[in-house]
């Protein structure tokens, strides 16, 4: 059995190359820079690392490495350096080696144009991740409730069909009605975007490892499962990538300190599923998901509203921590009624 510190030799080493290359970009400001980005993707991105966990448990030896192997090249090179340049080059009405170029030659004109889309970003990121939370607690079928006096009454909606489209497009419609004439189209029709990406994305796994009911491992696993990780992670880096510009205008530097967090949250993922965690932790996936519906509630009401990352982060470790501790609490309590 690994030690649980052997699971992020290869996150350790790669945020130090990373230090080191910042510090030849930006000096030592640029390193120092990389490893607040770290953290700050690493403590937003932890339930994204129990939801992985929960998803790869299932799968085969065989896709779970494709995951961890392909999925990290696509998270720290495409979401963190590839995604920004085709925002970039969408609302700047330019090609991806114009933006590139203005990332490298004009990085706060990039940093504003970034900014200008921050609430369609957030409107697509938020409704996706509002669908993906509702779908865990909007079950009928659901048993096992942690914080009961809120999931029950939500098992009870799985009765009704498409109840969770029916409520992440309510409340998408309810944020934009706080917003300015000028952008409420644009943040409405990237909110439903959100959430017809979701549905296609559910669909193909279904439709390549065929009826939900046959069996979860086959549909999860497979060209739809990765597809559908694939993009909830997108969905977590959005408010990441939006918030490094805080921070940083320079996209290499971004693109390093937050590939650096997707290391470290592949690491725990990889963690979860060894150590068989969530079977041990009964309730800390529902945490998990709860952190999400927190995160996307934080992402619709951040077109409006300045909220600043850390109180994200911190809401969602709080979350996670508290359902580690009712697990905890709940196996103690089972253990002594034991003969």
């Amino acid at each position: 059995m690994k030690s649980q510190l052997s699971h992020f030799y290869g996150s350790f080493v790669f945020c130090a190359l990373a230090v080191v290359a910042a510090y030849f970009v930006g000096g030592i400001q640029g390193a120092i820079t990389v490893v607040f980005l770290t953290v700050l993707e690493t403590s937003l991105s932890f339930d994204n690392a129990v939801v992985n966990a929960a998803v790869l448990k299932n799968w085969d030896a065989v896709w779970r490495r494709r995951f961890l192997l392909w999925g990290i090249l696509i998270a720290v090179f495409g979401m963190r350096l590839v995604f920004p340049l085709l925002i970039v080059g969408v609302v700047g009405d330019m090609g991806p080696l114009q933006a590139l170029d203005m990332a490298i030659n004009a990085p706060t004109e990039y940093a504003r144009i970034i900014s200008s889309a921050h609430h369609q970003i957030a409107a697509f990121g938020g409704t996706f991740l509002m669908m993906v939370f509702l779908k865990f607690f909007v079950d009928r079928h659901k048993t096992e409730h942690w914080l009961a006096v809120l999931e029950k009454p939500l098992t009870r909606l799985g009765k009704m069909e498409a109840i969770e489209a029916a409520l992440t497009l309510a409340l998408l419609l309810l944020m934009a009605s706080l917003l300015d004439a000028g952008v409420r189209g644009e943040f409405i029709v990237a909110g439903v975007w959100g959430v017809v990406t979701y549905i296609l994305a559910k669909g193909l796994a279904a439709l390549v490892g065929g009826d939900e009911g046959a069996g979860t491992q086959v549909i999860r696993q497979g060209v739809g499962g990765f597809l559908y990780l694939e993009l909830l992670d997108a969905s977590f880096s959005f408010d990441g990538v939006v918030g490094a510009f805080a921070m940083t205008t320079n996209l290499f530097i971004i693109t390093l300190g937050l590939g650096a967090g997707a290391m470290f949250v592949r690491s725990f993922t990889l963690l979860l599923v060894e150590r068989g965690t969530l079977n041990t932790y009964r309730y800390l996936e529902h945490g998990a998901f709860w952190a999400i519906g927190a995160l996307a509630v934080i992402m619709l009401a951040g077109a409006k509203y300045h909220i600043p990352e850390a109180l994200t982060g911190t809401l969602g470790a709080a979350l996670i921590a508290f359902s580690l501790g009712s697990s905890i609490l709940s196996n103690r309590k089972e253990a002594s009624k034991e003969p």
